[in-house]
Formats: C-alpha cells, structure tokens, sequence
C-alpha cells in the first residue's frame, strides 16, 4: 500500500509525490491542513498503469475544430470540446486524439478582447504544452490539411471565411408553430443581451407576436438535451454561452431571478429525456415543492418523499427537512428531483428494512416450516437467494436472504431493540427464536451481508447507519456477546481428495494480542484440534473466486530506520473483516497448496468470459466513434464534469 499527494486540478484527480519515510511526522513531510491522500499500489489503478508527478500534470483545454456532416463531410460550423493532455505531452498529439489529418495549430490569445490567434510553427510541435505556455481553459483552434485552401483564419489572425458562421448564435424553432424556417442564425458579440437574440429570432421565423411576451431560449446540449433557460437580461459571455451555440425558442417564460427552473422524475431509474420540467419559487418549501410535483405527475397519494439526483445519475439522500426552502438545502436552476415512493420517518427516526439471514445447511430450532416462496415479497421481487460474502461455493456456500418487512426505529434506540421490534413483525412468527440475543444483526449491501454490528447496547445512532441502510438477522444456535475486539470469521474445513468443503463454523477470533497471521492459525489448529504444523489456512476472495494463503510475511520497511513492520490481517493483501470465509486443510491429508473449488473455476472461466466480451464491446464503441459524427448524439446516459470529492471515514467498531 503506497500513500501519495493527490490533488483536485480541472483536469480531475491528479497523484503527486509519494510519502516516503514512515518515522517521520506529517508536519516534516509538509502535509497541509484538508490534504488529499490516495491510497494505490503506486503503479496502477484498474490495471491502467496513472502517471505521477508535477511534471504530467493533465491540462484541460477547449478544442475547437470543423464539425463533420455523415460520411466525414465537412461543414462550416466550429465545435468546441474540452480535451486532457498531459503537460510534457507533445503539442503535435492533439491530431491524433482528435483523430484528425495533420494540418494547423493556432492558439487564442486570451488577452486580445477580439479573440486574435497565433500559429505554431511545424517545428515547434515537438513541444510540449507546458513549453508552448498553455493553461488550464486554454483554447486550442485545430485545422486539418483537407482544409489548407479554406483557411479558417486570415494573415492578422482574424476570423475570415468562416465570420458569418463564428459570429452567431444559432436559434431553433421549437414552438410548435407553423413557420416556413426551422432555425436561423442570428449575428451576435459577447454582449448580446438573450432578449435581443430572441426577438429578432421570432421576427426571422416569422412566428406570432405573441410569443415574445411568452417565450424564453435554452440551450440544447451535444446530447440535444433541452438545458434551463437563459434569463432575458442576461449577455451571452454572463450566460457562458459561445459562438455557435444553439438555442432552442421554446413556449413558456424564463424563471425570474427568485425562482428555479427543475427537472424531476419519478422513480430511481432515470433514463435520459424522460424527466418533466417545473418552475418555482426559491423560498419554496420541500413539502410544497413536493405536492406540486405530484400534482404535475398525477401520481395519488401522500406517501412520497424528495431525492436530488446525484453526481453519478442515481439518487442521492432524501430532502428530509420538509419545512426546509429548496434555496436553505441549495437546490439550485437545473437540478434534477426523483420522486421516490414511501414516507420518510419523522426526524431522529430511521426506516430499516429488515431481511432474513440463514446460511445453506444450517439446522435449529428457527427453521421455518413454510414455503419461503408463500412468504411475502421483498420490495423488488419474491424471496431470493444469493451468496454470502465469503463463501467458498459448494453445497454450504448459499444463504437465503428472505425480505421480512420494515421498522420504524428512533435512532436512539439500541440494536436490541431493534431486534426486538423485528421480531413483532408479522413475517417473523413463522421463525421460533427464544430472545433477540439469539439474533446476529448484519448491514446488507448489494444483498449480501456486510458489517457486523456487534454490540447490542449501542445506540443506532453510533453505527452511522444512515438512511439507506437495511438489516438482515441470523440466527444463533446461542446467544452471543462479541466484544470489540472479537472477529467472527466462517472456517470450513476441506473434505480430504474432494475439491470441496464442509459445512461453515463459526470461530470467534480474539484479536487483543494483535492481527497476526500466526495467532489466527494457533487459533484455528485449537479449535480443530490439530497441531499448528499440521494444517494450513486460507482466505476466501468470492469476487475473484481466488483462495490467498494465511501466513508470515516481510514488509518493507523504513528506508531511514530498519525497523520491520507488525504483521496485521486487516491491511494488504488479507483485509481480514467479519464474515470472511476461512478454508482449512488438514496437512496428514494433502499438502498440494490448492484450496480452489470446481465452481471457483467455472466463476474464473465466466469471468473471463464476461471481460473477453466487454473488451470486445469497448473496442466496438471505439470504433463507432472514431466514424462517428462529430455533432451526432452519444448513447447512454449524459455525462456530467468531474466534481472534487472528498472522503472521510469513521470507524464502525
């Protein structure tokens, strides 16, 4: 594990200098106050190899060069798109990331109020960017050798037979009125203010007059996506709007200074261009923005609550504070709203839903007599098993996950109650359980369970559990008290000449005398009852369907003091936690060193199969859009700029 500088730049997340020299304090590293640290491998992260240092560092530039009709056909229009290159790249590279024919650079002199060009010499392409002076937003005009008798620019610098194209603003009529054009281009400069675009716009459509009291322009994105509309008053440079933009006339104002332009949609699977527009008030309160949105929807009911769509196109933490204006949560012109069906607890309170947790093979007094199909179903399908993290993949290695219904708990409640208040649910009468001590509370996430909550006097509150949350309960053939410092691990112990397993057992491994691998297998061997020499242990990787031997190992160590590291499980390359599926072999047996399973070869060989075709599917999208039309629209969903992230993480133990 290697820690770095990392830093947020325009470009994105970029790794600086590795810190190097474990006896010192963060202080003599010249570690700044909210310094950002990435943790990597120092070589690469997702198998592409990240280069380092100052000297890479990426520069995000605007490109513009001719846009191209179908079959590579030129047309007179600029478009402009933001590309990264390194800083020690050559200056010569960008035709090759445009793919693009060799033929001239020029570079805008941001000085020049009139937006004057210098050329680069041939020679000079050899450069690189950092060399040739460019920065960050810098503008880059590319023009190919299929152009050189059409030249964009004149001797001075200045646009010439391209100025009618360049100097406008580009107006489609999407009103839905008849009009003998369907856009037009209006001559504009900087400090156009958008009211004078829009009328003259409506004058050259020829549309009623009535429509310049009721009308506004938004712009239409590279995906033909309808964005907010522009303010009337507002001047094209103040609206961040370029020459050769295009504009859509559309019915309807633009919301005024105190107001917000939304999207929002219904459900969390959004696809693009299904979202419904609204505008409203700034002041305007969660619950009522609510009630409009419904109304609009002509969705019936009260039981529905705010998202805001986050970064990532899926829904973000709820709107909970109702009686919030959408201006107090900086809801801003352009944010997207999911309507998610289900009402939100009242504050301080959580919604958990609860699941049904029991490993394959397990036997007791719980067990249910019913069908599990006649059960009810979970919230998006009948009852369902999957695999529990960890497990090796054999007869044992399936657990059901059965959808019991949900609670509605104060966050200051404990998890006993919790389990007690689970326990009243009208699903779990089928399950004979003695006391909620009996009951094992794991988090769940990607249904599979995840984090063991341990103590059951704890608050809710300090497990940070969070509104997304959901709880599946074990049972327990006991009852049990872990401590802070026990690990529950699952052993399965190898069937000797079978590539197979037993069934699970569950170890309760005391960590106080530290995380090495020699205590765990002392640990193991007593339980076993064999001698420590006489067995070997594994860890289960289910995710790469991989066994990692545990034993000793050296780490590296300090280049100043030679002081050799503890051993700890919990770092690289075990990341020990609970729930983690130990293999056992009985040397007297076997002593090969393999702890693979028939079913991790066919995962391996499915897996392999699934990255051979998405490597294929990756090189065909490439392809495409190597042929692509410039201004042609892209599949999926619209991506949004990259956003510095930061992430704090607590401890949950």
């Amino acid at each position: 594990m290697v820690l770095s500088i990392a830093k947020c730049l325009p470009a994105g997340l970029h790794v600086y200098q590795t810190l190097d020299g474990d006896d010192l304090t963060l202080c003599e590293m010249e570690i700044a106050d909210e310094e950002d640290i990435f943790v990597w491998n120092g070589v690469e992260v997702g198998g592409i190899q990240i280069p380092t240092g100052s000297d890479c560092e990426p520069l995000l530039l605007n490109v513009l060069h001719l846009a191209t009709r179908g079959e590579g056909e030129k047309c007179q229009q600029l478009t402009e798109s933001p590309q990264v290159f390194p800083s020690n790249a050559e200056v010569g590279s960008v035709f090759t990331a445009l793919a693009i024919p060799v033929g001239a650079i020029f570079l805008s002199s941001t000085e020049c109020t009139n937006e004057g060009w210098t050329a680069i010499p041939q020679e000079d392409w050899r450069k690189t960017f950092r060399e040739q002076g460019l920065t960050n937003g810098s503008l880059v005009l590319i023009q190919d050798s299929s152009n050189s008798n059409n030249s964009l620019l004149t001797k001075e610098g200045e646009w010439i037979t391209t100025v009618n194209e360049t100097n406008w603003i580009q107006v489609k009529n999407l009103c839905q009125s008849e009009s003998e054009e369907e856009h037009v281009k209006i001559p504009a400069t900087a400090n156009t203010v958008v009211f004078d675009i829009r009328i003259k716009a409506i004058k050259e459509l020829k549309l009623m007059k009535e429509l310049a009291e009721n009308s506004c322009l938004r712009p239409i994105d590279r995906d033909g996506k309808l964005l907010c509309p522009v303010p009337d008053n507002c001047t094209l440079k103040e609206a961040e709007l370029r020459m050769g933009s295009s504009l859509g006339l559309c019915p309807g104002k633009a919301p005024t200074s105190s107001q917000l332009f939304l999207f929002f949609a219904v459900g969390s699977d959004i696809q693009p261009g299904t979202e419904m527009e609204i505008i409203v008030e700034e002041t305007i309160t969660v619950r009522d923005c609510l009630k409009i949105m419904l109304e609009k929807s002509g969705l019936p009911g009260d039981t529905w609550h705010l998202r805001k769509m986050d970064w990532c196109y899926e829904a973000g933490e709820p709107l909970c504070e109702e009686d919030a204006t959408l201006k107090e949560l900086m809801i801003c012109s352009g944010d997207t709203l999911l309507l998610i069906e289900g009402q939100l607890p009242p504050p301080g309170f959580l919604k958990v839903p609860i699941w049904w947790y029991q490993p394959r093979g397990c036997t007791g007094p719980w067990r249910s007599h019913q069908d599990q199909t006649n059960g009810p179903p979970p919230p998006g399908g009948a009852w369902g098993a999957t695999a529990t993290q960890g497990a090796p993949g054999d007869t044992y290695a399936e657990a059901s996950l059965c959808y019991l219904g949900d609670i509605e708990i104060s966050e200051d409640a404990t998890l006993a109650e919790l389990k007690s208040q689970a326990m009243t649910l009208p699903s779990f009468s089928e399950f004979v359980i003695p006391s909620p001590t009996f009951l094992r509370a794991w988090t769940v996430e990607s249904r599979r369970p995840s984090r063991l909550l341990r103590i059951n006097q704890q608050q809710l509150r300090e497990y940070k559990l969070g509104r997304r949350t959901e709880i599946c309960l074990e049972p327990l053939q006991k009852e049990e008290n872990l401590g802070p410092q026990d690990v529950l691990l699952r052993t399965q112990r190898r069937l000797p000449g079978e590539r197979a397993y037993g069934p699970p057992v569950d170890l309760v491994w005391d960590t106080a005398r530290g995380w090495t691998a020699g205590a765990l297998q002392r640990q193991v061997a007593d339980c076993c009852s064999l001698p420590v020499e006489k067995i070997e242990i594994a860890k289960y990787f289910p995710e790469k369907f991989e066994w990692l031997p545990v034993s000793s190992w050296s780490q590296q160590t300090s280049k100043r003091k030679k002081k050799k590291k503890q051993e700890n499980l919990q770092g690289a390359p075990y990341y020990l936690k609970d729930g983690d599926t130990i293999g056992i072999k009985n040397l007297l047996f076997e002593d090969d060193g393999d702890f693979s399973t028939v079913r991790d070869d066919a995962g391996k060989e499915k897996q392999k199969q699934l990255a051979l075709g998405r490597k294929k599917s990756q090189e065909a999208l490439c392809g495409q859009s190597s042929s692509a039309v410039s201004g042609a629209e892209s599949p999926g969903r619209p991506q949004r700029p990259e956003a510095s992230l930061s992430i704090h993480v607590g401890s949950f133990r």
